[in-house]
């Protein structure tokens, strides 16, 4: 279970954009923990997975806004799409939000994890470094970027895989950070190999460069260690890429193949040229652009903590379900305690996992302050049944047929939401993280029941 507040990709600019770039302090967020990050509206927009929002920066990176919805889960880049964000979340689906939060469009990933980058009317798809399948093949013609529409509906390939010794490996061969303009060129740079790659409309490459970071490239190894767990040998080699104001290509990569110790290299953008390079040490952890183009880094956690929590928004939609005798629940019941819904389905090892934590946290705390609502998501009724009969939850489980999803835009199972006495949200939870996770949850929600 991994959590995150309530208070709870790549930045595509040009030239002709550089004077909405920032405010009268001049400060354009280029990368932000690691994740590109985008400008619109004069503010820097980047992500911050742990706590699944988006933050707005002025220009001197003061935090001015943040921007939380139920379709955030963990995300891993942002960028500016037309007047709306959008973003690439840790699991590959896009999410296409406005500036005030509000869920335009969203669809399910191009690839078996993708990040996104958009210029004017354009979106481009990249296999994400954020998150690589392992062993897992590709066909030998796929093509390396995917051109999507509005609705993250695939148009046309650009380019080729690069198809790597040990054919299995071709996902995490071929995951890489993109960016793109709004000339229809798009920039990629692969995770384990040195090189960075200007690709035209067409999807011919351009220019081809290379940091000069390994003296022999190879591509990854599988290891096999006898724990029966995939293990790989690769280098870690570029992280993330973002177009600047000042029209130069931004480079975030390792220096040391470990992907342990980050630079910055700025790239001409019409001959490749790598026209300097920015050792980064382990505190500069947000880069940023000065009107002059000059490098500008920070704390990325000594920013966010001027942050101002915003207010809790209430859960929503609200749910009104049969129970598994077919009697209708609806979240009005809930009101005055804290209630943990948690969402859930036969079929999910983790939820397995899960239950027998649940269960014994119902019963350490009082009743008339604290409750559980399991909602599961199972289509097979049987199945549904069968898993209740293992674990005799004593909580209520509410049916939800296979709609929340699509209801409730989670990214896997299992996932929750606990609310206060009043129905807003105070955290959401996403997987199963340990019993860690479960002694956290109990001591915030014993905070919660305390609190006048």
């Amino acid at each position: 279970m991994r959590h995150a507040s309530a208070g709870s990709a790549v930045a595509v600019l040009v030239t002709a954009l550089a004077c909405r770039a920032a405010d009268a302090n001049g400060l354009t967020l280029l990368f932000f923990n690691r994740y590109p990050a985008a400008t619109l509206d004069g503010r820097s927009w980047a992500a911050d997975p742990d706590h699944s929002r988006l933050i707005a920066f002025d220009g001197r990176l003061r935090p001015v806004r943040i921007v939380t919805s139920s379709a955030l889960a963990v995300p891993v880049g942002v960028t500016a799409y037309r007047q709306h964000l959008l973003v690439s979340e840790q699991t590959g689906d896009g999410v296409l939000l406005d500036t005030a939060g509000a869920l335009v469009a969203e669809w399910e990933s191009t690839f078996p994890a993708s990040i996104y980058a958009a210029a004017g009317a354009r979106i481009v798809a990249a296999r994400s470094p954020y998150r690589v399948p392992l062993l897992l093949p590709d066909a030998p013609d796929a093509p390396l970027l995917v051109v999507l529409d509005s609705l993250g509906h695939s148009q046309e390939g650009l380019g080729t895989i690069h198809v790597p010794e040990t054919p299995f490996l071709a996902q995490i061969t071929n995951a890489g950070a993109v960016t793109a303009d709004t000339l229809g060129t798009a920039y990629y740079a692969p995770l384990v190999r040195d090189e960075i790659l200007r690709i035209d409309a067409s999807g011919a490459t351009r220019w081809r460069t290379t940091r000069g970071l390994m003296t022999h490239e190879s591509d990854p190894v599988y290891v096999p260690d006898g724990s029966g767990q995939p293990q790989v040998k690769q280098a870690v080699v570029n992280v993330a890429l973002v177009l600047g104001p000042d029209g130069h290509l931004y480079a975030l990569g390792a220096s040391d193949s470990a992907g342990t110790r980050l630079r910055v290299d700025v790239i001409d953008t019409a001959t490749g040229s790598i026209l300097a390079t920015r050792p980064l040490d382990a505190t500069e952890t947000a880069v940023a652009l000065d009107r002059r183009g000059r490098l500008v880094t920070r704390q990325a956690a000594a920013l966010l903590a001027t942050a101002l929590a915003p207010e809790r928004q209430r859960f929503a939609p609200e749910f009104s379900l049969p129970d598994t005798t077919g009697d209708t629940v609806s979240l009005a019941q809930f009101a005055g305690k804290v209630t943990l819904i948690d969402f859930w389905a036969s079929w999910c090892d983790p939820c397995r996992e899960e239950f027998p934590h649940m269960i014994a946290l119902y019963g350490e705390l009082p009743r008339q302050d604290f409750e559980i609502v399991a909602i599961s998501d199972d289509v097979d009724r049987g199945k549904m049944l069968a898993f209740i009969q293992e674990y005799r939850p004593p909580f209520p489980v509410l049916v939800g047929a296979g709609r929340m999803k699509q209801r409730y835009h989670y990214r896997g199972l299992p996932y929750s939401v606990l609310i206060d006495r009043k129905g807003r949200v105070i955290e959401r939870y996403f997987g199963f993280g340990g019993a860690a996770e479960f002694t956290r949850l109990r001591a915030t929600i014993a905070a919660e029941i305390r609190a006048p």
